[in-house]
């Protein structure tokens, strides 16, 4: 299953975490009723150091198991994490809460022990207090793994949700060629918008269904729009990312010029979008054909064709035709909500055709645990 981010719980500090264990540990010791002194000490003590240490272990090694284990994650969402805060601090600051909740455990074993062995109160108050500072100091190594996190929850659970049992659309092109626009078109209802961690920009993220299936559309700012020189180690890492979460990829081409990158430019970051998602079914999309001139010739009969499936309650999976510019390629006009249907219906079966039909099978990447 994906990975829900923002779902996750506070992870809390080291002194939030020393606050709890031992108000509760006090608490329990308030509880204790014996009428021999001696009996009554050692049971209020071993009970102090008993439920400061239950509490730590437990809030230490839950944490442990909410947070996903990449070697169960998708291929995308350990890109991401790697992208993001990067997967060896990730393994090494949850393994330290491991490491953290290990030896509290031992020494509240060690110092309750110490106690049931004397029937002298002032050592068992010393191993009590032997236990408090020992317990104190392993969770000042703990400490930055728990700040670390609480960080990196942060920076994670602003990373847009992504299911990849559904089909999911990539949209990338130089900027200002509408891939926004486009999205915004093609999706019913909102656009979430996510900040980025990659680059300074954000990132876009739509939906539309047919017959009930969810079809995402994933908006690239600031990753396929600029020479492969120019991008960072983590922008590649999130590009090698979307290779194993796409089902399509829409590459949008302005022909107008409009956008503030020629032609040429594009025509050549198409070849290299080619080579940085080969194993994805790319579609090269003429955006804004509005401002063409002339027009598509088909693009009063695409209006109309539109036009009369909207009328007729847009039901079925109709081949509506396409709006094509002169060089062949589909075409679309955002603004004038022509070929935006004929498109949709497109990329619907684009997806049905990347799609596994076998029930049984999971998406690439997925952990899959073999039972005999």
């Amino acid at each position: 299953m994906r990975i829900e981010w923002r779902t996750l719980p506070t992870v809390l500090t080291e002194e939030e975490l020393l606050d709890k264990a031992f108000g509760r540990a006090k608490k329990a010791a308030d509880r204790v009723d014996d009428p021999n002194r001696v009996f009554r000490t050692r049971k209020q003590l071993s009970r102090m150091v008993q439920t400061s240490s239950d509490v730590l272990c437990t809030t230490l090694t839950e944490t442990v198991s909410l947070w996903p284990s990449l070697d169960q994650s998708p291929t995308f969402d350990v890109a991401m994490i790697e992208a993001c805060v990067g997967t060896d601090k990730y393994r090494h600051h949850l393994s330290m809460l491991q490491w953290g909740a290990g030896q509290i455990g031992r020494i509240s074993t060690q110092n309750v022990r110490k106690m049931t062995r004397t029937a002298r109160i002032p050592l068992m108050h010393d191993a009590r207090k032997e236990a408090y500072g020992r317990i104190a100091s392993v969770m000042g190594r703990v400490g930055p793994s728990l700040a670390w996190l609480g960080e990196a929850r942060e920076t994670l659970k602003r990373l847009p949700h992504l299911d990849a049992m559904q089909p999911i659309i990539v949209v990338c092109g130089a900027p200002n060629v509408g891939k926004s626009a486009l999205i915004g078109a093609l999706s019913t209802g909102t656009m979430e918008v996510n900040h980025y961690p990659f680059t300074t920009k954000q990132l876009h993220v739509g939906h539309f269904t047919h017959r009930r299936l969810s079809h995402q559309m994933l908006d690239t700012p600031g990753l396929l729009d600029r020479p492969m020189e120019d991008r960072n180690a983590i922008e590649q890492q999130a590009i090698a990312a979307l290779e194993h979460v796409g089902s399509v990829a829409l590459f949008l081409y302005d022909a107008s010029g409009e956008c503030g990158t020629s032609t040429e430019e594009q025509l050549h970051l198409l070849e290299e979008v080619k080579t940085l998602l080969p194993g994805t079914p790319l579609e090269v999309i003429t955006s804004k054909a509005d401002l063409l001139d002339p027009l598509p010739s088909a693009w009063d009969e695409v209006k109309d064709a539109e036009a009369a499936w909207r009328e007729a309650g847009s039901l079925g999976q109709p081949e509506l035709p396409l709006l094509r510019d002169e060089d062949g390629r589909i075409t679309l006009s955002a603004l004038q909500d022509v070929g935006l249907d004929a498109l949709r219906m497109h990329l619907v079966r684009l997806c049905e055709e990347k799609r596994d039909t076998d029930p049984m099978s999971l998406p690439e990447g997925w952990h899959r645990s073999d039972r005999v």
